[in-house]
């Protein structure tokens, strides 16, 4: 069992509300193709932005039919289609922050895909880290593929034939919504893509951190 099954394993067996964000990106897909082996009914909760790529709603719901999905769709009270051409602060908040973290009042064990090679925001990422809600609640946030790189990440689901989100064939590396995201900027950073290289973050994980670009 690799190192990211046995952390899934014990997170599982202590947890009493688990759940997963997925963005059905290659990272998100490996950890909930992990998770089912012995969780298929996981809430998996995927944010609604109303901004995604089309090729993104057509993989969630082509992947979700395949493999069964508890597919939860979180989307904000009151959606602002355009609203990233103000402020991404304001967008990833209304769209984002806000709604994911409502949700997670409802779970105790936090799964995610996140991964330090993806940003320097991301260096020292831990396997478990205690994370607070607004409300002051604390959950446990799991990141099992932490450690990973892209090449592992790629090789676990070629060996257990998954598909991935076609988007990758036409070079994105980290693909969110459609208006802010962009070819990498910096071919050493994945993240280099995303809010046009202002942003690291989107504020679900790690506050935004700017580039200083």
């Amino acid at each position: 069992m690799s190192d990211a099954a046995l952390v899934i394993a014990g997170q599982l067996d202590a947890a009493k509300a688990p759940c997963i964000t997925c963005s059905f990106q290659a990272e998100d897909v490996a950890v909930l193709h992990m998770l089912q082996q012995t969780r298929p009914d996981i809430p998996v909760l995927f944010l609604d932005t109303v901004h995604h790529f089309a090729d993104t709603y057509k993989y969630r719901d082509e992947l979700t039919e395949r493999w069964g999905l508890n597919l939860i769709n979180l989307r904000a009270a009151e959606p602002s289609p355009g609203l990233w051409q103000t402020s991404t602060d304001a967008c990833c908040a209304r769209h984002k922050v806000e709604p994911l973290f409502s949700a997670l009042e409802n779970y105790d064990v936090w799964f995610t895909g996140l991964r330090r090679e993806q940003s320097p925001s991301r260096a020292n990422l831990s396997h478990l880290e205690p994370f607070r809600l607004p409300s002051g609640r604390v959950i446990r946030k799991v990141s099992p593929v932490a450690t990973w790189t892209t090449r592992d990440v790629w090789m676990y689901a070629k060996q257990h034939d998954i598909p991935l989100l076609p988007l990758y064939d036409l070079g994105y590396t980290s693909i969110g919504c459609e208006p802010c995201t962009t070819l990498p900027l910096d071919p050493s950073d994945p993240r280099s893509g995303r809010w046009q290289g202002q942003k690291l973050e989107c504020g679900i994980h790690i506050q935004p951190v700017t580039t200083g670009k």
